[in-house]
């Protein structure tokens, strides 16, 4: 790999059981009556999922079906797995059962990396041959990518570009760097050198522009780190200003989603309502993060609808999903499938942790619900502002602390990398 990775990473100067027969859950063997398999997620063990295999209707020869598969299917919606982990051949049965498509980001290689012996051999010849730990960190990073781009390339084929992206996020150090950014993601995307992958781009004020910028180079971008639908709304017309930017004829292969995260949101807006205390308020715990993810979804219809998003539909344009990020339930009072079940719908993503992908495997409810009563979501929405809540700076908190969180697991992880490197370099002499 050539090129000096570590100056990306600093500011640039400018230049529950199992539900019955109307849900199908994952037939990892065929047989006619359920048994659990035990399915290793991400080089770990996780527990059981219970499978069933149903027979097709016509020869009777079993199929594998869960609700995954119901999700794309029967409501449009596209499941992804949050997680990416050595070996990635462990992302096979993940595939089978429904997944399409992969979503990782600083804390997740973390956490993957230092956690796992898996990458030691890959690790120790970067060191040998030369490489600084943050060079031997990107290395490690765009191998995972690569192999995972591969496994899902066949539902990118299938789909004509449509899903079975992977996604690798920017150096989180360039947050507030514009310029910075635009750099990184074409260093990037011109190393993976897949066309199923998705360069995750935080939607930070500073790096907005940098979408659109992106998108107008022809290359494909996750936008993460989405709070509030005022960030949002920028976030839209960066891709529709990039799309239009591009002076391309067919724009059929430069592609985004949105990650809108969800759960965050309900856990600070929970503390808020708390603190206030009154019944009303308390009323309103665990309401937030669906209600503004259900005019989210109100919001995306209107923009991507009418004469200017009709004229870039002619050259190919995609429109921009939605995806629902960090879905895993915070709040054990809560259902463990609350961010999924609540916003089932066309056109959209939901990228799932691994409880929340088991969760809903064995008894998630397949039925669109992201645009049902849209009414009640306006009228949580207004009730919390009515209480003080302030939705931007809800939004503001949210993105500090998530870019804050993803600064501290890449430092981390460096530094981890620089110790273990120091001394196989000392355990050499």
């Amino acid at each position: 790999m050539t090129g000096t990775v570590s100056k990306l990473a600093a500011p640039r100067p400018a230049a529950a059981p199992l539900r019955p027969a109307s849900l199908r859950t994952a037939a990892i063997a065929c047989a006619p009556s359920p048994r659990r398999v035990s399915v290793s997620i991400a080089g770990r063990a996780r527990s059981p999922i219970i499978a069933m295999a149903s027979a097709k209707e016509g020869n009777g020869a079993p199929t594998k079906k869960t609700t995954l598969h119901d999700l794309y299917e029967l409501q449009g919606l596209s499941p992804w797995y949050d997680n990416l982990c050595r070996p990635v051949t462990d992302l096979l049965p993940l595939i089978a059962s429904g997944v399409r498509g992969v979503t990782s980001n600083p804390t997740i290689f973390q956490k993957a990396i230092s956690s796992s012996s898996a990458y030691d051999d890959q690790f120790k010849q970067l060191i040998s041959s030369g490489k600084d730990a943050e060079s031997a960190y990107w290395e490690l990073v765009i191998k995972d990518i690569q192999d995972a781009c591969k496994l899902f390339e066949p539902i990118y084929n299938e789909t004509d570009g449509a899903d079975g992206y992977v996604s690798v996020e920017v150096s989180p150090r360039l947050a507030n760097d514009t310029q910075g950014t635009v750099e990184a993601a074409k260093w990037l995307h011109k190393l993976v050198n897949r066309p199923n992958v998705y360069i995750k781009i935080p939607a930070t004020a500073e790096c907005v522009p940098s979408i659109q910028e992106v998108i107008a180079n022809g290359i494909s971008v996750n936008v993460t780190l989405i709070f509030s639908i005022a960030r949002y709304e920028a976030v839209i017309d960066a891709y529709l200003d990039g799309l239009e930017a591009s002076g391309l004829s067919d724009l059929s292969r430069v592609t985004s989603v949105a990650s809108f995260f969800v759960s965050r949101v309900d856990t600070l807006i929970d503390k808020m309502l708390e603190k206030i205390g009154t019944p009303e308020a308390l009323a309103l715990r665990g309401k937030a993060a669906v209600a503004q993810a259900k005019l989210a979804n109100q919001f995306y219809q209107k923009k991507f609808s009418g004469p200017r998003w009709e004229a870039l539909a002619k050259k190919g344009a995609k429109k921009q999903r939605l995806l629902w990020a960090s879905t895993g339930v915070k709040n054990p009072a809560y259902p463990d499938t609350l961010y999924v079940d609540s916003l089932i719908g066309p056109d959209t993503v939901n990228t799932m942790p691994d409880q929340a992908l088991q969760a809903f495997i064995d008894h998630g409810t397949v039925s669109r619900t992201v645009d049902a009563i849209v009414s009640e979501a306006e009228g949580v929405y207004s009730a919390l502002e009515k209480l003080g809540i302030d939705w931007d700076e809800v939004g503001k908190q949210l993105e500090l602390e998530g870019v804050d969180s993803f600064k501290k697991s890449f430092d981390s992880l460096l530094v981890s990398l620089q110790e273990k490197g120091n001394s196989l370099k000392t355990a050499s002499v």
